[in-house]
């Protein structure tokens, strides 16, 4: 038997897996509605953007909670999320069921409700149903009902809460931050593209660093280099010595800083101090001056 809801109210469900049917009744100016679900940690946000499942990220990683998609039926269009409550992540407590258009306001949507159904059943009844009636009429985004666990089960309660700025506002409201400059893509089976793509405020884990390549061995086809030969360096030349063009004075400087004795000839009205070499035998017939008087100190 289904359960009509009221606003607020809420009902324990036995299902393991869970189709969550988001209907409405398309006509001339109805906007196109999209179903999306988020799933909320314990401080009742998001704990990454792959927590919202919606047109553009159809399916959370955990695979326990995807979106069917569009399809046209004889009461009208539906857009669906299923949920294996049975695996859900046990740090996930609540799961928002939201219904949205694109820019255009739920006042102009007509028989919108949701149904609850249990997925390992064809063709039957709805588990719960909820007709969703926007409270001021503008919104263009609601909060159709919430799947969240009570004890070791699952209930479903009937919400009815809407946005006026849509995925955004309700995207800022837990823990989801809107990129406004990079713009969604559009759906295969008809979703909207004008809601910007979102990024999650919530920490997320570091990326492990990627291995690092090996070293690439050395080109063996190359042939491996040849030590250059030794130069052979030119013998040192000798120094020539600076001869010593200074006259000399005082006592004898070391034998290398004379000159060479020159002739006679060559060498006249040059020295000074001591007497200079001359050429061949002493003259037997030179004496020596006689002395000046020596003076005796007191």
């Amino acid at each position: 038997m289904t359960h009509a809801m009221l606003k607020g109210s809420n009902v324990p469900l036995e299902a393991a897996t869970v189709r969550a049917v988001v209907r409405w009744t398309p006509h001339t100016g109805v906007p196109d509605v999209d179903a999306s679900a988020l799933l909320l940690g314990p401080d009742g946000r998001v704990r990454s953007d792959q927590d919202f499942v919606f047109y553009n990220q159809p399916r959370h990683p955990s695979g326990k909670v995807w979106r069917l998609g569009k399809r046209q039926g004889a009461e009208g269009l539906t857009d669906t999320i299923q949920a294996d409550l049975a695996g859900v992540e046990p740090d996930v407590g609540r799961i928002l069921l939201v219904a949205s258009t694109d820019d255009v306001a739920f006042d102009r949507v007509t028989d919108l409700r949701i149904e609850l159904y249990d997925a390992s059943l064809a063709d039957a009844e709805p588990l719960a149903s909820f007709d969703v009636k926007p409270e001021t009429g503008q919104e263009t985004a609601l909060i159709c009902g919430e799947l969240y666990r009570r004890g070791e089960g699952w209930k479903f309660r009937a919400l009815g809460e809407g946005y006026s700025d849509g995925l955004k506002g309700l995207a800022a409201d837990y823990g989801i931050s809107v990129d406004e400059t990079e713009e969604g893509t559009a759906d295969t089976d008809g979703g909207s593209s004008g809601v910007p793509a979102v990024s999650a405020t919530a920490p997320t884990v570091a990326q492990p660093l990627p291995p690092e390549q090996p070293v690439p061995a050395p080109d063996q086809s190359l042939p491996p280099e040849q030590p250059a030969p030794d130069q052979a360096l030119p013998p040192e030349q000798p120094v020539p010595a600076t001869p010593v063009t200074q006259p000399a004075y005082g006592y004898p400087h070391p034998a290398q800083a004379y000159p060479q004795p020159q002739p006679a000839a060559a060498a006249a009205g040059t020295g000074y101090g001591y007497p200079q070499p001359v050429a061949g035998p002493p003259d037997p017939g030179f004496r020596l001056p006689p002395m000046g008087p020596q003076f005796i100190g007191r």
